[in-house]
């Protein structure tokens, strides 16, 4: 875990957000621009920007400024330390679950007349 550090905590922060999912799941289909991102949503732009802002930080979206319009894209790597912990935590459960299944089975083994 000390591996990811501050990285895996910012961008578990910034999706435990439904405004922010929202603002990740838009851009999964292409760039779009803070306009654009900001007009589902029943907010002042400040607090959007605030989300947006958060989305930035964690490393899940990256912006450029073209004249007076920002865009937004999401990250080349967005997800990688949170896909990465999730299937760190995948194979040490399943290494666990197949432990357990070993034992059980065993003791099924041993003692065949209990149920």
């Amino acid at each position: 875990m000390a591996k990811y550090g501050a990285t895996l905590d910012l961008c578990f922060a910034a999706l435990s957000d439904p405004t922010r999912r929202a603002i990740l799941a838009r851009l999964a289909r292409g760039e779009a621009t803070v306009s654009e991102l900001a007009a589902p949503h029943d907010m002042a732009l400040p607090s959007f920007m605030g989300h947006l802002r958060r989305l930035e930080e964690a490393g899940l979206v990256v912006t450029r400024k073209s004249g007076r319009t920002r865009f937004c894209t999401l990250s080349a790597d967005a997800f990688l330390p949170a896909r990465s912990w999730l299937d760190e935590q995948k194979d040490l459960w399943e290494h666990r679950l197949d432990t357990l299944d070993t034992y059980v089975t065993s003791l099924l083994k041993d003692n065949p007349d209990e149920p």
